[in-house]
C-alpha cells in the first residue's frame, strides 16, 4: 500500500527563524487502515481483555476503594513520563498534609492529575459529552496549581510550541500553528461524534490519542491529557463502567518506540504499526489490572479473616481497616475523622492491626503517628518506582 504524509507542512516564523509546522489531516485516516487478519485478531483480543477487566469491578467487594488507588497510580505514572519524580507513597503523604520525600511541585502535579480525572468523570456523569469544552475543563484543573499554572490552564495555546529541542528550528516535532488549533480540534470533535462516519470505540481511542498529541492544543499538559482521553473515551462509550484502564506504564516502558510510532504515523501514514502497539498495550495493561485486582482481593480477604478472629474488637477494627484500604497511609487522627470512631478505639484497632502484621507504624512518636498498609501499597506500586531514588 502506498504510504503518504498524514497532513501538510506550513512554514512558520517564530523566535527569529523559520520552521516547518505540521498540520494533520482530519480523521479517519486516508488511505483507510489495512486490516490484516493479525491486526483484526489483536483488536478482538484487546476487546476481550477489556471485557474481563470490566467484569472484575463486579467481583470486587468495594470498587471505589480499588479505584481510589488505581487513579493515583496512573497519576504517578503519567506524570513520571513528563519527568516528575513522585512515588505513590509521596502522593499519599501529600494528600495527608505530611512531608513527601520529593519536591512539592512534583507531587502537586500528580495531585492535579487525580483532580482532573475526577472532574472529567463527574462532568461526563452530568451529561457533558467528550468535547472541546470537556478537554478545556479538564485541562483547567490539570494545570490549576503548581508548575504550569502560568501556561494558560483551560485555554488553547495562542503561540507556537514544539517537542524536543531548544527551539522550533531544532525540535523533534513542531505541532500546528496556534491559528490552526481550533479548526483541528473542531474536526477532532466531529470525529468523536462519529462524523463523517461511525468508528468502533477502541479504534477511535487509538486514533484520537495520536491526533490529540499531534495537534498539541495546549501550551503544557498535552501528554497527560492525551493519555487521560483514552480512559475517558472508554468510559464515555460504556466499554468500561469504571476508569480501570491506564496505558501510561506501557507507554513509559516502551517510551522510545511509542514516540517513533507517533512520528511514523505523521510522516508515512503507518497507522497499522501504531494500532498493533496500542492493542498490545491494552491487552497487557488490562491483564495486569485484572491480576492486581485479584491480588488485592486475596490480600483483603486474608486480612479480613485475621481481623474477624479478634472477637468483640473485630467490628471497629474492620472499620479502621476499610479506611486504610482507601488511604493506605494514614494518621490516627485522619482515621478518627474517616471512621467517626473515638480516638481511643481507633488506637486500639491500630494496635490490633499492628499485632496481626497488617499495618506498620512509620513514626515512633506519641502524637500524629503515621501508619502504612504496606502490602497493599507494595502491590499497587509495582512499576511506579521513580528512577534514581
Amino acid at each position: 500500500m502506498k504510504r503518504k504524509l498524514q497532513g501538510k507542512y506550513v512554514t512558520i516564523s517564530t523566535v527569529g527563524e523559520k520552521a516547518q509546522a505540521f498540520v494533520p489531516s482530519s480523521l479517519p485516516p486516508r488511505p483507510p487502515i489495512e486490516w490484516t487478519p493479525e491486526l483484526r485478531c489483536k483488536f478482538d483480543e484487546a476487546m476481550l481483555a477489556l471485557g474481563r477487566l470490566d467484569s472484575v469491578s463486579t467481583l470486587l467487594p468495594d470498587t471505589s476503594l480499588f479505584l481510589y488507588m488505581y487513579v493515583r497510580k496512573e497519576a504517578v505514572l503519567s506524570s513520571m513520563i513528563e519527568g516528575t519524580q513522585s512515588s505513590l507513597s509521596d502522593l499519599l503523604l501529600f494528600e495527608l498534609d505530611q512531608e513527601p520525600g520529593v519536591p512539592l511541585e512534583d507531587v502537586r502535579e500528580v495531585s492535579n492529575y487525580v483532580a482532573a480525572l475526577d472532574h472529567g468523570l463527574r462532568l461526563m456523569a452530568e451529561g457533558l459529552p467528550l468535547s472541546i469544552r470537556l478537554f478545556r475543563e479538564i485541562h483547567g484543573v490539570l494545570l490549576s496549581k503548581g508548575r504550569g499554572n502560568n501556561q494558560a490552564p483551560g485555554e488553547f495555546r495562542r503561540s507556537q510550541n514544539w517537542i524536543g529541542g531548544t527551539r522550533p528550528g531544532n525540535a523533534a516535532f513542531v505541532p500546528p500553528p496556534a491559528e490552526e488549533v481550533l479548526e483541528c480540534m473542531s474536526k477532532l470533535e466531529l470525529f468523536l461524534y462519529d462524523q463523517p462516519e461511525s468508528t468502533p470505540v477502541l479504534l477511535k481511542a487509538a486514533l484520537v490519542h495520536v491526533q490529540f498529541e499531534t495537534i498539541h492544543p495546549f501550551l503544557d499538559g498535552n501528554g497527560r491529557l492525551g493519555r487521560l482521553l483514552i480512559t475517558l473515551l472508554l468510559c464515555d462509550q460504556k466499554v468500561l463502567r469504571d476508569p480501570m484502564l491506564y496505558l501510561s506504564l506501557y507507554f513509559k516502558t516502551n517510551r522510545q518506540y511509542y514516540y517513533e510510532l507517533l512520528n511514523n504515523v505523521r510522516l508515512t501514514g503507518d497507522w497499522e504499526a501504531w494500532l498493533d502497539f496500542f492493542a498490545e498495550a491494552v491487552i497487557v495493561t488490562a491483564t495486569q489490572a485484572v491480576e492486581t485486582s485479584q491480588q488485592l482481593l486475596n490480600l483483603s480477604m486474608h486480612d479480613r479473616d485475621k481481623i474477624n478472629g479478634l472477637g468483640r474488637a473485630a467490628a471497629s477494627t474492620l472499620r479502621v481497616y476499610r479506611a486504610l484500604m482507601e488511604h493506605p497511609i494514614a494518621t490516627s487522627g485522619s482515621l478518627v475523622e474517616k471512621t467517626g470512631i473515638t480516638p481511643a478505639t481507633v488506637n486500639k484497632a491500630l494496635g490490633h492491626l499492628e499485632q496481626l502484621d497488617i499495618v506498620k507504624e512509620l513514626t515512633s512518636q506519641k502524637r500524629n503517628r503515621l501508619f502504612s498498609y504496606a502490602r497493599y501499597i507494595e502491590i499497587m506500586s509495582r512499576g511506579t518506582e521513580p528512577q534514581g531514588r
